[in-house]
């Protein structure tokens, strides 16, 4: 029975589309394993319709081929079931497919005098079905269907870094890198410090991934990074090698490397907040220094050397806060550290005694 043999590779298929298990079953090679897992169902009962359940040994083979393949892969999804969150609509689907046609065969061939009044029986159930599940999706507890238009989050990946406060290599995916002999990373070899952030930017008309070759993924994958702008971050922290291949799995021709140096130590620079600040004067000083100029990476130490309490707020008195950085209050005798981990010139201010002004550049 050819059907047999079709539902057994597309479910196969399906099933590692699913789990991700084959970096190669991406978006086209899921749409191709469930067409052809259908048609399989579709012969299937096709034929058990025609001629009844086949007991050849070579059906008794394949099915046992089918169930070994759904019981052990299954088995395996269901307890990575908090990665794997599209399983269990999955298999739903499934049951809603097999369990009317397994009925319907099994009456068009024993009781047929029943298959009608069955037929209309399971059709109405899953038409009620599709009704309720549609409707309470728009207007029940908990409803996850909406008319507007979805609003887009950027998912943050397993490696990213909980903290914005660290330095970001960046890496551009160029134009047209998947055409092959195209330059397609930039730089194509990236160093980074442990610890650092590697940020991917896809500049392409059409998605790529970010995969550690060596393992297929293993080590770190992307996943799918979205044309025009599309981005993924890695944290260097969490691997252990100094080298790593890396490719695109949509374009296996697009290779690039990371290479990973020791950390270096901190560079630490410190600013006064002198004594009698709050109270503005011509020739009251305020920062000690008021303009400083430091390399990627430097930590600034504010102390507070005055009696009264203030803060050190990116922005300046005519803007506001800029929300690269706010220390809150810092106390008498307290001290406050914010580290510069990108190239540019931040104003910032007490806004609390808006006079008191300072400035910080990067390079």
């Amino acid at each position: 029975m050819p059907g047999m043999g079709l539902t057994a590779i597309g479910l196969a298929g399906v099933f590692l589309s699913y789990l991700g298990i084959a970096n190669t079953f991406l978006t086209g090679m899921q749409a191709l394993s469930g067409l052809t897992m259908f048609v399989g169902l579709v012969f299937l009962s096709a034929g058990i319709l025609s001629g009844g359940v086949s007991t050849s040994n070579r059906a008794k083979a394949t099915t046992l081929v089918i169930f070994g393949i759904s019981g052990s892969v299954g088995a395996f999804a269901l307890s990575q079931n908090t990665n794997v969150t599209s399983l269990p609509r999955f298999v739903g689907v499934l049951l809603i497919i097999i369990i009317p046609t397994v009925v319907i065969a099994f009456t068009a061939m024993r009781m047929s005098q029943y298959l009608k009044p069955i037929s209309v029986i399971f059709l109405l159930a899953m038409a009620v079905g599709i009704v309720s599940y549609s409707a309470l999706g728009f207007i029940g507890p908990g409803a996850q269907f909406s008319l507007q238009p979805a609003t887009v989050q950027n998912e943050t990946a397993p490696n990213v870094a909980p903290t914005s406060n660290v330095p970001i290599v960046p890496v551009a995916i160029l134009l047209n890198s998947s055409v092959n002999g195209n330059p397609n990373y930039q730089p194509n070899t990236v160093t980074a410090e442990k610890g650092n952030i590697i940020e991917w930017t896809n500049n392409d008309n059409v998605p790529h991934t970010v995969t550690s070759a060596s393992d297929a993924g293993v080590t770190f994958d992307s996943s799918l990074i979205t044309k025009n702008g599309g981005t993924y971050q890695l944290d260097t922290s969490k691997l252990n090698g100094t080298e790593y291949d890396y490719m695109c799995t949509i374009h296996p021709f697009m290779t690039g490397k990371i290479m990973i140096t020791a950390p270096q130590k901190p560079i630490i620079a410190n600013v006064t907040i002198v004594s009698g600040a709050s109270t503005q004067s011509a020739s009251q000083k305020y920062f000690d220094p008021e303009e400083m100029s430091v390399k990627i990476g430097t930590t600034i130490v504010w102390d507070n050397k005055d009696s009264a309490s203030h803060t050190v707020t990116s922005g300046n008195k005519d803007t506001g806060p800029s929300g690269t950085f706010d220390s809150g209050l810092i106390k008498s005798g307290n001290t406050f550290q914010y580290k510069f981990s990108s190239a540019g010139t931040t104003e910032y201010f007490c806004t609390i005694h808006p006079w008191m002004t300072g400035k910080v550049t990067v390079g």
